[in-house]
């Protein structure tokens, strides 16, 4: 075990999903014994993960959770309050949206993507460290997941896209605030990984294809790779990087 979590809890939003289960499975295999998750529709894919948690020797706690709604938030604190007592780590990773071209977007498309995208992720870490006995304390560590549409023009992403690009600024708020308080925040922003997020965009071979070509290390990214580097963050040799957007892509986003 390189990474030692032993004795840390985890809440990873979006568990159901494939780089959402492949986050906490890693946790598990690096120690983390209680992980709580989210999920919305995707009732066989939270079932899926809990199994493999089990199996992993962790203890799963499902948590159903609609994060486009302002009030989701509040319900999933309480939630993760009752079950695992308090939480060290962090992991927002659902996403959800609107995949228009930006002149047919409208107001409660805004609304619903910076919900569940960015404001969510704000307002579950605000829950988790306010009151005088906050849930996370010194060691915590507060992760976002976010994507190359939030510094790049990607065909019918613009307001997802603007909702990422919302969500690492708050990160990096949240880290000049929660540094003296011993807590983490960074983001990760994933290269094109074929998840069924992907497979909602009418052009996805093509995507695949191109990226394939274009990524220097032969392939896309796949979910481990960001489980990876968000088990990394979360450990104690990653104590002073905060406020960053670490990028896995494989150099795809390096070249000209």
């Amino acid at each position: 075990m390189l990474i030692d979590l032993t004795g840390r809890r985890a809440l990873v939003t979006g568990g159901s999903g494939a780089i959402g289960r492949a986050i906490c499975l890693h946790l598990a295999a690096s120690g983390v014994k209680q992980v709580a998750f989210t999920f919305f529709s995707n009732h066989a894919g939270a079932d899926e993960t809990a199994r493999l948690l089990t199996e992993a020797g962790a203890e799963p706690h499902i948590i159903r959770a609609n994060l486009a709604h302002e009030e989701a938030a509040g319900e999933v604190v309480a939630a993760t309050r009752a079950a695992l007592g308090g939480v060290d780590i962090f992991v927002s990773n659902a996403a959800s949206g609107v995949l228009k071209p930006a002149v047919e977007l409208r107001e409660k498309h805004w609304r619903w993507t910076m919900t569940a995208n960015a404001q969510s992720m704000l307002f579950l870490a605000k829950g988790f460290l306010e009151g005088e006995a906050p849930m996370m304390g010194s060691g915590g560590r507060i992760i976002a997941l976010s994507s190359m549409g939030a510094v790049r023009a990607v065909p019918q992403y613009t307001m997802v896209g603007a909702s990422k690009a919302a969500l690492e600024s708050v990160a990096r708020g949240l880290s000049a605030e929660l540094g003296s308080r011993g807590i983490t925040v960074n983001v990760v922003s994933p290269g094109v990984v074929d998840t069924w997020s992907l497979q909602q965009f009418p052009n996805r071979e093509q995507l695949l294809e191109i990226a394939t070509l274009r990524t220097p290390m032969g392939r896309i990214t796949n979910p481990e790779d960001v489980a990876h580097l968000v088990t990394f963050l979360c450990s104690p040799q990653a104590q002073m990087i905060t406020g960053q957007t670490l990028v896995v892509d494989g150099g795809y986003g390096v070249l000209a």
